[in-house]
């Protein structure tokens, strides 16, 4: 039998639920589908989101060929045969048949590469999903010839939806009787993820027996999870779980935790790129001034790391990981990029100090730009005090120095400087 994920993958987007900026009434896919002109695009977005079911409702509404290849398991020998195959059997003024590539983000970049003449050439249309960001994971030319499409995590109204929907319209669940009273734990143990939360379901209706009421509530929802969390993750999709543990075990200070679930991630399969980009976003946002070489060494894990590849990557990681979790903590230019972003957005795009703007022409000139601003390095200590802020914020404080030896001398010294202003 089939798992209940499959069993109630629609085929029409009227079946479709979630992602309505996209596939809504007159959202910028759906016309474009029920125009029949698709470009070649990318999905991005989280699992279990309908990434993949969206690529094949476009090609049944469509009536094109469909042919679908995973980058996990896919090479370029793979791709080009599938690409051949599509050639050979397009007929004379028939649409592009479409290729889906699921999780392209793992191609390499000769993969990707082995592409973009079937692209160019109207071979095929390209269908990629991806919950990496593209930018970073889709070689330029072939992001230069695809859209990108942003899907988002389903809300909690969609997931109840689906829930109310697979209970009477599949061919099992809808001969059993079952009793919703509570929600709450379903949604929370599928993450926005709408395959797990089949997952779920259907290991929760498997308790049903024949002429009873199945009655579901939080508490039986966590039991049953509990005691099958290897049912309950049937995929081994566990890439946000592990990843976010990583990061906070790294925050957190406790280096053989952090470690262990590296290992958890290489031994998995994880991506490097994928590992080794998180390292540099934590090196600055969980660390920053209080040690700013776990930048650098972040970076420069990267940088070996993706240049060596697995196996030996393994090492280098290992050691910015340690590193990193090591190294004393603060979050403060995390927090002032925050603060600063705030007040722009409450405040909107203030007028900038006269002495501050730049004066390249006479007129310019004339109208005080750039009058009385003072060159720090002309003055002793290279500091001259001024006003820096729009008049109207003067004097707000969006960094502070974290409770750290590095950032308790900056503090000290940025009190030297302006004494009471900034509250140092």
């Amino acid at each position: 039998m089939k798992p209940l994920a499959e069993r109630m993958r629609p085929t029409s987007l009227d079946n479709y639920i979630g992602q309505k900026h996209l596939v809504g009434e007159g959202a910028v896919l759906r016309q474009a589908i029920e125009n029949g002109k698709i470009p070649s695009f990318i999905l991005w977005g989280p699992p279990g989101v309908g990434k993949t079911t969206l690529a094949g409702i476009i090609a049944n509404t469509l009536e094109r060929p469909f042919h679908a290849l995973s980058a996990i398991n896919s090479g370029v020998k793979d791709i080009r045969e599938t690409i051949q195959k599509a050639q050979s059997n397009r007929f004379f003024n028939a649409p592009n048949p479409i290729l889906f590539i699921d999780e392209i983000h793992r191609f390499s970049k000769s993969q990707q590469d082995s592409l973009l003449g079937a692209v160019e050439k109207g071979i095929v249309t390209l269908i990629g999903a991806t919950t990496e960001n593209p930018s970073f994971e889709v070689i330029s030319a072939l992001l230069s010839r695809s859209q990108v499409y942003v899907l988002q995590h389903l809300a909690k109204e969609e997931m109840i939806q689906m829930i109310d929907v697979a209970l009477v319209k599949d061919e099992y669940l809808n001969k059993l009787d079952v009793k919703i009273e509570e929600y709450d734990a379903l949604l929370h143990f599928s993450g926005g993820d709408g395959r797990k939360l089949y997952n779920v379901l259907e290991l929760v209706t498997n308790f049903a027996k024949e002429g009873e009421t199945l009655t579901i509530t939080n508490r039986s929802v966590t039991d049953i999870i509990q005691q099958n969390i290897a049912a309950y993750d049937k995929s081994g999709e566990q890439h946000y779980d592990i990843i976010s543990a990583f990061i906070k075990a790294i925050r957190g200070s406790d280096p053989n935790a952090a470690v262990y679930y590296l290992a958890r991630m290489i031994e998995g399969g994880e991506d490097v790129k994928f590992i080794a980009r998180r390292l540099v976003i934590s090196a600055s946002e969980d660390i920053g001034l209080a040690n700013p070489n776990a930048l650098l060494m972040a970076t420069t894990a990267f940088q070996a790391a993706t240049l060596i590849g697995f196996p030996e990557a393994r090492i280098i990681l290992s050691q910015a990981t340690i590193y990193l979790a090591t190294s004393p903590k603060s979050n403060a230019s995390y927090m002032a990029i925050g603060n600063a972003q705030a007040k722009v957005r409450e405040t909107g795009n203030l007028p900038i100090p006269l002495s501050l703007r730049n004066a390249p022409t006479k007129l310019m000139k004339e109208l005080n730009y750039g009058k009385d601003y003072k060159y720090s390095h002309s003055y002793e200590g290279n500091f001259a005090e001024q006003e820096f802020m729009p008049p109207e914020i003067s004097g707000e404080t969006f960094y502070e120095p974290g409770n750290n030896a590095s950032e308790a001398k900056t503090r000290a010294h940025l009190k030297g400087l302006w004494k009471e202003k900034y509250g140092y």
